[in-house]
């Protein structure tokens, strides 16, 4: 047995409905907020300019679909405010291909990826992922002072080196062929 429906149900749905839209649309209005990667960038300190100006910089390579760069959004604006006066902030998209060759020069893999530099402009460590608070704090602290960044990797003076195939086949997609590295 159905029973006809009420005309209340149908009101309570459609007042669900409209409140779920407002929800929706609130929801997606936060990310033009202050701490949105949009809204960080276009206040962003200009890398040229950045890497000019006798202060240290804390350069983040960064992608507005990336979602560990968006997690720390929030974070990385409190830390602009913090220390804005004494810090450039640079940031730069990956998506956009004015950035390629910084994008190549730092040999960026993986985003968020975090490039400090000394007053002078030269790049001393690099971090990649998602930081703590806690952590790029103190790394920027330490970058102000001159001191070791304690929450990063420097990138050493390295070997060049030179590959070549050996083995039956001269497709290095072939199984039969080895990769022998020497160094130069």
């Amino acid at each position: 047995m159905t029973t006809p429906s009420s005309p209340w149900r149908n009101l309570i749905l459609a007042t669900v409905a409209i409140a779920l839209g407002v929800a929706l649309f609130i929801g997606l209005r936060t990310d033009q907020s202050a701490n949105s990667l949009t809204a960080q960038a276009e206040k962003a300190i200009p890398l040229e300019v950045a890497l000019t100006n006798g202060k240290p910089t804390l350069a983040e390579f960064y992608a507005d679909w990336c979602t560990s760069c968006q997690a720390m959004a929030a974070d990385l604006a409190a830390l602009k405010t913090e220390f804005g006066d004494r810090v450039n902030f640079a940031m730069l998209n990956i998506d956009n291909n004015k950035w390629l060759p910084e994008v190549l020069r730092y040999e960026v893999d993986g985003i968020p990826h975090f490039v400090f530099f000394d007053p002078a402009g030269e790049s001393v460590a690099e971090a990649i992922g998602q930081q703590t608070p806690t952590a790029l704090t103190a790394d920027i602290e330490a970058l102000i002072t001159g001191e070791e960044l304690p929450y990063i990797y420097s990138r050493g003076q390295t070997s060049e080196f030179e590959m070549e195939l050996k083995g039956s086949g001269t497709d290095p997609r072939s199984h039969s062929a080895q990769i022998q590295a020497e160094s130069t």
